[in-house]
């Protein structure tokens, strides 16, 4: 297959001479995850050309699918009410919600207005469920069966649906009320007797989540069954909805993007074609606190002014110490987080987590500690500012692990996302100790530093 690059430049330069049935032929060989990328590429004009190329094909819809988010307004702008509504209304209705939150506020209204009926009606029902629920993730396209159904009748159900129904990994029996009784894998169904009932196939009481779950819920779920699909039910237990694995693959990419900023202080929507002016609007307000953070950092080195100043020294390896402390921390936060997002980890065995992480970072600010103790003494020849080093590594390297695990643990309990903040907190935390430690601890040593 041909690379993105020459992909890009041999789709311009035929758009540009009006060659579009080469273009479109170009784009029908490629799958819609490798189209998506050269739109950003494109023109307003260009990219208008190639969703209509892609329309005859029924295929825009699937590209737009795979688009970064952030490119949706650009694209957006470039097409008309009428068109959006026609490509967003083949969408499955986990994927239609989320275009829709990307359309400017102005063009919104009007373009769901030129939905199909049952379309919007659909968009109404889904947007009822809390963001990031089951409900918001589930396709409603499943196939239902009635466990008195034969075999061959479940088969031929499935041939009736076609091939575009992505969620025919399972077919799902269920009962006049709609209740959810069992699930008939299709390996299972393919090789029993034509004439045998999919009652006595069925998985009966199979795993299931609810609509208001979280969508981390039914990661958790999927992953721990190794299922290919859940079904989404609601109180009642009536079958709502469906959720793929690949949609659970977008939610742990999404969550594991929005745990990763939020470490980082950013905001999950400043992505790397986002805006200039967005990204400066989500990332100051952190940057702002952070400088706090440091402000205090350096207010707590004010404090020893007058020891630096006779141990000039010491200036050359509070950043040691800091750095060392930081790092510490940073990996125990890290840990912790993850084990948190994934269910290993609840409040009740924190302690037994945070200790470990208290007896990781002991030894591992002894080891270092050691190191940094020799190359102080051989470098300034005062074993006394070894000594202080080492017992300010081994200080501050303890208690930047127990501070790694106690925030994201401390946070979880206030059923705040660990993540939020967790970063600026345990690095804030570190330096300031660190600075601290080694500081407060050369005062007391200070009659054998300068002696």
């Amino acid at each position: 297959m041909a690379t993105p690059e020459f992909t890009a430049r041999t789709l311009r330069r035929l758009l540009a001479s009006g060659v579009t049935t080469r273009a479109e032929r170009l784009l029908a060989k490629m799958p819609p995850a490798d189209v998506a990328p050269l739109l950003s590429d494109l023109t307003g004009d260009e990219a208008r050309t190639v969703i209509e190329l892609l329309f005859r094909q029924r295929r825009a819809a699937l590209v737009m699918r795979e688009l970064p988010p952030e490119m949706l307004p650009q694209l957006f702008e470039a097409l008309s009410d009428q068109r959006i509504a026609d490509v967003i209304a083949r969408l499955e209705i986990d994927d239609l919600l989320e275009l829709v939150d990307w359309i400017p506020e102005d063009r919104r209204a009007e373009v769901l207005q030129r939905l199909p009926d049952h379309r919007r009606d659909e968009l109404m029902k889904a947007e009822l469920y809390p963001e990031s629920s089951a409900g918001r993730v589930m396709t409603t396209a499943f196939i239902g069966l009635d466990e008195k159904m034969a075999a061959q009748e479940a088969i031929d159900s499935i041939r009736a649906a076609g091939d575009g129904n992505e969620s025919i990994l399972y077919l799902y029996v269920v009962d006049d009320r709609r209740c959810l009784s069992g699930v008939v894998p299709i390996r299972r169904l393919v090789s029993s007797p034509p004439s045998r009932p999919v009652g006595e196939i069925m998985i009966p009481d199979p795993v299931c989540v609810r609509a208001e779950a979280d969508q981390e819920e039914v990661a958790a779920v999927v992953r721990r069954y190794d299922l290919l699909a859940v079904p989404v039910v609601d109180v009642d237990n009536r079958l709502l909805g469906v959720i793929t694995v690949d949609d659970v693959i977008d939610v742990i990419t999404e969550e594991a993007t929005e745990d990763m900023y939020h470490l980082a202080g950013l905001s999950d929507e400043d992505r790397v074609f986002s805006p200039a002016l967005i990204s400066i609007r989500k990332r100051l307000p952190w940057m702002l606190v952070n400088l706090g953070t440091c402000f205090l950092a350096a207010w707590v080195v004010g404090l020893f002014e007058r020891t630096i100043e006779q141990v000039v020294a010491l200036a050359v390896f509070m950043p040691v110490v800091a750095g060392m402390a930081g790092n510490g921390g940073t990996q125990s936060l890290t840990i912790i987080t993850r084990a948190i997002a994934l269910g290993e980890i609840e409040f009740s065995t924190g302690l037994r987590a945070a200790g470990k992480e208290l007896a990781v970072g002991l030894v591992i600010g002894i080891t270092t500690g050691v190191a940094s103790a020799a190359i102080a003494m051989f470098w300034q020849a005062k074993p006394a500012l070894g000594l202080a080093l080492f017992l300010a590594m081994v200080v501050s390297m303890a208690v930047s692990g127990l501070m790694g695990a106690a925030v994201p643990l401390a946070l979880k309990a206030l059923r705040q996302d660990p993540a939020l903040g967790s970063g600026v907190i345990v690095t804030t935390f570190t330096d300031v100790f660190a600075f601290f430690a080694f500081l407060g601890i050369a005062t007391l040593m200070l009659d054998r530093l300068i002696a």
